[in-house]
């Protein structure tokens, strides 16, 4: 089944001023839709066509050059679009679920900015800036090169990422050239904590346990078992007297 380019959750000029129509516009019917487009021809006639892009990243060592960057660049991108609303800016609440975590991993809320915003603003070239969640519910900031991002298995730090920045160029050159220290601190009047909250949740909900459908095939020790105390319990028969 091929991948689908997503449709963003507003509409390209919903973000002004802080992040242009015409970049969102070209960033995702053409940078976005051709990772897509890609990603696809990558995977095309091969087993990763079942696969969700989640499976498929963290085992992207295995796989080309071309599913790594260009699945990297259709899981960013969504993850992107949806990192940021209209409506965004702010904190989270300091009692909500992602609140306490915060507040646990940063202390507090201007000092996960500093350490975001440093992570954004020294990734040399193209990447991606994040805010991940360790498989024990603990917040961590981390950077990646490209398209890679911390749910593949060739990541320095690995994690569930639940909101990313995009500072590859295209993402914010036409309105903010070369200050990409301007365009991070616009990122912050847009980001959307009610998503990223809901993501925090799915990514620390604790897994059902399955129950194992069929019984374990008893050994020949417990047969042996099985089979005394049935003799055991067995009702001895009746002795009949012989008539003289």
């Amino acid at each position: 089944m091929a991948f689908k380019l997503p449709d963003l959750p507003y509409g390209y000029d919903a973000l002004q001023p802080h992040i242009d129509e015409k970049t969102m516009n070209i960033h995702h019917t053409k940078h976005h839709a051709g990772y897509t487009s890609k990603l696809n021809a990558a995977i095309e006639g091969t087993d990763l066509e079942k696969a969700s892009i989640e499976d498929i990243l963290k085992k992207v060592s295995k796989h080309s050059d071309a599913v790594r960057n260009n699945g990297g660049g259709f899981y960013n991108h969504s993850l992107f679009w949806k990192s940021m609303s209209p409506a965004g800016g702010g904190q989270p609440g300091k009692t909500s679920k992602l609140g306490k975590a915060m507040i646990k991993a940063f202390k507090t809320y201007d000092n996960f900015k500093e350490q975001f915003t440093k992570a954004a603003t020294t990734r040399f070239g193209s990447g991606w800036a994040w805010l991940c969640v360790t498989r024990t519910g603990n917040l961590f900031i981390t950077s990646t090169p490209n398209q890679d991002n911390p749910l593949m298995d060739v990541a320095d730090k690995k994690g569930t990422p639940i909101a990313g920045l995009d500072v590859w160029e295209h993402a914010y050159y036409l309105n903010y050239q070369n200050k990409r220290g301007d365009y991070i601190s616009a990122f912050f009047e847009v980001i959307d904590w009610k998503e990223i909250g809901k993501r925090y949740a799915a990514a620390t909900k604790p897994a059902k346990a399955k129950t194992a459908k069929a019984k374990a095939k008893p050994t020949s020790v417990t047969k042996a078992a099985t089979k005394a105390k049935a003799k055991a319990t067995k009702p001895a028969r009746s002795i009949k007297k012989k008539k003289k």
